[in-house]
């Protein structure tokens, strides 16, 4: 093999891998039961987030959590599934942990579903976001 094939072959593995690196975590069906998928999410600030999905009688059942560390903030939500928006509100973070969660049970559609999450501090304007593909 030449230099020029080596030095090639460097190169397209070193890009291919911090594709792989950043591709978001793909669940498939397992046998005796549900699958469930779990990605810890990315915040600019302090806070931290996770999205979790699982199949439940046909459908997805998604969580989106947000752990702000300070109560009594509000922050707008949006999930996607394969970027149609199938929910979106306002949640406020509460509790000991100061964190709030979105749970919802959205169709699980056909080929794999490409999960993502929004949440944007209505004040500081820190953002939270978490990306997984459920395919099951």
């Amino acid at each position: 093999m030449s230099i020029t094939h080596i030095a090639g072959a460097l190169i397209a593995t070193a890009l291919a891998v911090p594709t792989l690196a950043l591709s978001a975590p793909v669940a498939h069906a397992s046998h005796g039961g549900a699958t469930k998928v779990k990605v810890a999410g990315t915040c600019t600030g302090s806070a931290t987030s996770k999205l979790k999905a699982k199949a439940d009688d046909g459908r997805l059942e998604v969580e989106f959590e947000v752990d702000a560390r300070r109560r009594a903030q509000v922050w707008a939500v949006r999930l996607t599934d394969n970027g149609v928006t199938v929910w979106s509100g306002h949640r406020t973070t509460k509790g000991r942990s100061a964190s709030f969660s979105v749970e919802k049970k959205i169709a699980n559609r056909a080929g794999a579903d490409v999960l993502t999450a929004l949440a944007t501090n209505t004040v500081t304007g820190q953002v939270c976001t978490a990306t997984l593909t459920y395919a099951g």
